[in-house]
């Protein structure tokens, strides 16, 4: 596989990463407002002869990296944006409509796809926590969304007169309210993890756990959990080699 640029444009940040046959040979991570970093980041190394992009951010975002594409030295103007699709890489899209799945997450069960192939729980601790089913078919039967952690975090000053923003630790027996509220935060978001992994009735079944908040719930999960970096960028990967 020659070289391609694989764009993973989430509600945060910029992940990308040039893709070869072999792996990956570059990889790193820019906030919305420094896209144009990106070219000055590829600069030392080959020519990307594609562009993979999948964008969660809005239109404002996806026009931002088009212009620093075009600012970059490419030996192809191939610059595809990635969709949801009712079938892909082995992977089957369960949603009632395929192409409103989020692109973040069918990446992201592609990319778990290529790693397990049984059944797996696929979960994204992000701006938003997404916890979606891939049976071991190949099928991906549903999913949940979660405010992340953040947002909840975010919710109890914004929405009530007493209670603080947060800034507290997970504890055993909670005996403040920032403890209360952040351990109630991450029993919370694991409890709905532990609940979608019991559904698939496989209790080999991996929980792929990726995002910038993956560190915070991997120990508090009564699971098997295997840490992945980045999965929808992943999941770009391999459709580098199908599309």
């Amino acid at each position: 596989m020659a070289h391609v640029l694989c764009i993973d444009s989430g509600n945060s940040r910029i992940k990308w990463g040039l893709a070869t046959g072999n792996g990956w040979l570059a990889r790193g991570a820019l906030a919305h407002d420094a896209v144009a970093q990106l070219a000055p980041a590829l600069r030392e190394h080959p020519v990307a002869v594609r562009v993979l992009i999948a964008n969660v951010a809005g239109t404002q975002a996806l026009a931002a990296i088009h212009a620093a594409l075009a600012e970059m030295t490419l030996a192809t103007d191939s610059v595809i944006e990635v969709r949801a699709e009712a079938m892909r890489a082995g992977v089957r899209n369960g949603y009632r409509d395929p192409g409103r799945l989020g692109v973040d997450r069918w990446c992201a069960l592609i990319g778990a796809r290529a790693q397990v192939s049984g059944a797996a729980l696929v979960v994204m601790a992000g701006t938003a926590t997404t916890v979606d089913s891939l049976m071991a078919d190949g099928l991906f039967r549903g999913g949940l969304i979660l405010p992340g952690i953040d947002l909840m975090r975010r919710s109890p000053a914004r929405d009530t007169a007493g209670l603080p923003f947060a800034d507290g630790q997970h504890q055993p027996w909670p005996q403040c309210t920032d403890d209360a509220i952040v351990t109630g935060i991450l029993e919370a978001q694991a409890g709905a993890i532990e609940r979608a992994w019991h559904r698939l009735e496989d209790p080999v079944a991996p929980c792929l756990l990726s995002g910038g908040a993956a560190g915070r719930l991997a120990g508090l999960l009564d699971l098997p959990v295997q840490a992945v970096e980045d999965l929808p960028l992943e999941g770009l990967r391999v459709l580098a080699g199908e599309i």
